[in-house]
């Protein structure tokens, strides 16, 4: 079966189960659990063969446990650190001894993993397939990790989870990083005690990860077939659900393994057996490939009822009802009923509730992320707007993406009406050439209030490159309301797109 083919068989969001195999794909600064400890023991004793010395007391049958390799390295670490103040690790003691005085007891080791992964340096040649990464965004519920790292967070924006805050969530738009994040040195779990540790404190998340496995989709990336987290996953489900069972053949149809085979390009799925003690055998679906690029761009395609941003809407709204409060609650089946409200959950037939979530504001500030998201579902609220012929709104990139809006073509014909005629009334000192937007920012004659009309006219004549007004707009969409920068949004959008 094609990926495609199954895929589409979805009728609810996929939760994205990630693991070291993506950060190595698209990161220069990234580690196997293996090459994480090698590299601190280099750069702790400059050479390997000390690593290579705790590893071999804990091999056995070929396989090595390395949360006993990180605990012995982490000892040895934390000691030596602690006698060489201003050695070459005078950074990790300055930061120890800052939390320190401040009550709070780090593990110097963890503060050096940390250290290690807290930036995010891209491989070159992945920026095109990371794009196509983000786009799934769109359709994705929420995402569970084992990596320390930021990438996840850094390309599909949802909110980060770590420890006990897993509880307090909405599931969907978070990422669960259930072993800890280079941001908090202090929740990361890779010694055996923080294994132990989580094993006995952790089962109320567990449960709720568990929820998840059951009721929705599970893609795996970055794991290989015989990976200890997913076998941990599978053994965990199946101690409470019948192999046999209905609800076993659903999770198992449900289960997706994208393993990376070096230049395959097919995106066959295929049934795989993995087996768990007492020969239990679990029949898992697989795609074998390093064709990311297409498994992406099915998932984007994936179009369900309901967009997953609308249900993270929706869940807020319920996450304030159930806190109580001031909050008025009213459930009705025609919204002609209601009065004035701040927060409105309709329940009824498309009959009788017609209802947008999206308002034309909360578009433009969310340009870019439907843009790179291609979320088409979105803008289909657009041909619903009273948008006047006199407002600035970017429609050119929009329609790159559905083409079949009905009210496309008179708000292209609006907007290179409106830019043509703002054009014609920027002021003489606002028309200076430059090529980039730092040198406007940096031209004293040109007044603070005209700086934005700078770089219209600029981008409009060519001067200024689209890619550049990208970066500053990205950075300062928080201001997507103020008039001025609309102008702008709206000269980008023609450039980019038209």
């Amino acid at each position: 079966m094609i990926i495609e083919e199954f895929i589409n068989h979805y009728r609810n969001h996929p939760v994205l189960f990630i693991g070291t195999g993506i950060s190595l794909r698209y990161l220069k600064n990234s580690f196997t659990w293996d090459g994480l400890l090698q590299q601190i023991c280099i750069d702790f004793k400059g050479n390997k063969e000390y690593y290579l010395d705790i590893k071999s007391q804990f091999e056995n049958d070929g396989s090595f446990d390395y949360t006993k390799i990180a605990t012995v390295i982490e000892k040895e670490f934390n000691e030596s650190l602690m006698v060489d103040r201003n050695g070459k690790f005078k950074e990790i003691n300055d930061i120890f001894y800052q939390k320190m005085d401040e009550g709070i007891s780090l593990s110097r080791f963890k503060i050096y993993i940390s250290k290690l992964l807290s930036n995010l340096e891209l491989k070159g040649d992945k920026e095109a397939e990371l794009r196509i990464f983000k786009k799934i965004r769109k359709n994705i519920g929420s995402i569970i990790t084992t990596n320390y790292d930021g990438l996840i967070e850094y390309v599909f924006e949802f909110d980060k989870l770590i420890g006990n805050n897993i509880l307090l969530s909405n599931p969907y738009g978070s990422v669960y990083k259930i072993h800890g994040c280079f941001e908090s040195p202090e929740k990361i779990i890779i010694t055996e005690s923080d294994y132990e540790f989580f094993e006995k404190r952790y089962e109320l998340i567990r449960a709720q990860l568990l929820s998840l496995f059951i009721h929705n989709p599970i893609i795996f990336l970055g794991y290989g077939v015989g990976d200890e987290n997913i076998k941990k996953i599978l053994r965990t489900i199946f101690s409470y659900v019948q192999p046999n069972s209905e609800a076993a053949t659903q999770i198992k149809r449900n289960f997706l393994l994208i393993e990376y085979g070096e230049n395959i390009e097919q995106v066959d799925v295929v049934e795989h057996d993995i087996v768990l003690e007492n020969n239990l055998t679990i029949q898992i679906n697989k795609v074998r490939t390093d064709n990311y690029s297409r498994i992406y761009e099915t998932i984007s395609s994936l179009n369900l009822p309901v967009s997953a941003l609308d249900i993270r809407k929706v869940q807020n709204i319920v996450k304030e009802i159930y806190a109580g409060g001031d909050i008025k609650v009213s459930i009705t089946e025609d919204l002609d009923d209601l009065k004035s409200s701040d927060k409105v959950l309709a329940i009824g037939s498309d009959k009788t509730i017609k209802y947008h979530f999206h308002t034309a504001k909360e578009l433009l500030s969310k340009y870019f992320e439907i843009i790179d998201e291609a979320n088409s579902q979105i803008l289909e609220c657009i041909d619903h707007y009273n948008i006047q012929s006199s407002q600035y709104f970017p429609v050119f990139g929009f329609e790159k993406i559905n083409p079949n809006l009905e009210s496309i073509k008179e708000l292209k014909t609006q907007q290179e009406k409106n830019l043509q005629s703002h054009l014609t009334k920027i002021t003489d000192s606002a028309k200076k050439t430059h090529n980039s937007i730092n040198n406007i920012f940096e031209d004293e004659s040109v007044a603070s209030t005209h700086k934005i009309n700078c770089i219209v006219w600029n981008l409009l004549n060519d001067t200024v490159i689209s890619s550049d007004v990208e970066v500053f707009l990205r950075e300062n969409i928080n201001d997507s309301t103020r008039p001025d920068f609309r102008k702008l949004l709206s000269a980008y959008d023609y450039k980019k797109y038209s």
